[in-house]
């Protein structure tokens, strides 16, 4: 593995918010941003990328569609009933659940392939603020380039090569 990186930067294209840079020292990789595009002042539900300086505090992926990333931050692997709270009143909030749940969550185990591998970003979690936005990931993009509901997302390729070089003390700045 090659030496860790400890920043990468997420800044948004000005012409097209939804879509962005995300650098680490001289590389730079295309990535989708939320359909609100980068906001100072994350709300649940507003589609909007968190600014800001956040850690990464584990990668999750589908054993069964590929290999365990290389990568030296925390690993998990997700499972058919793991879900995140996205219910802003519920005490799991912006917290991973098992579903079904009894208050709104999303699945994170999708058909789509977006979620095969997670970058889970620690962003509201420390402490968790209700309200304030959940489940805000590094994850796979669309084919298409669709905008995400708040997360940074990039080709499977590019989030792999990142996380080879990803450690437990590189945070993401995302800035406008």
């Amino acid at each position: 593995m090659h030496a860790s990186v400890t920043e990468l930067l997420v800044t948004p294209d000005p012409l097209h918010p939804q879509r962005g840079q995300l650098r680490y020292g001289d590389r730079v990789f295309s990535c989708v941003l939320g359909r609100s595009g980068i906001n100072t002042k994350k709300r649940e539900g507003d589609g909007a990328t968190p600014t800001g300086r956040f850690p990464l505090r584990r990668v999750l992926y589908r054993a069964d569609r590929g290999p365990a990333p290389k990568t030296s931050l925390t690993l998990g692997t997700i499972a058919p009933d793991d879900g995140w709270c996205d219910a802003p009143e519920d005490t799991h909030y912006n917290q991973p659940v098992h579903l079904p749940y009894p208050a709104s969550a999303e699945s994170m185990w999708r058909d789509d392939g977006l979620y095969d591998v997670v970058v889970v970003i620690g962003h509201n979690d420390d402490p968790v603020i209700a309200g304030a936005g959940s489940a805000i990931f590094m994850h796979v993009a669309t084919d298409t380039g669709e905008p995400t509901a708040g997360c940074v997302a990039l080709t499977l390729a590019d989030l792999l090569e990142i996380l080879k070089l990803a450690g437990p003390e590189t945070t993401v700045e995302i800035s406008t």
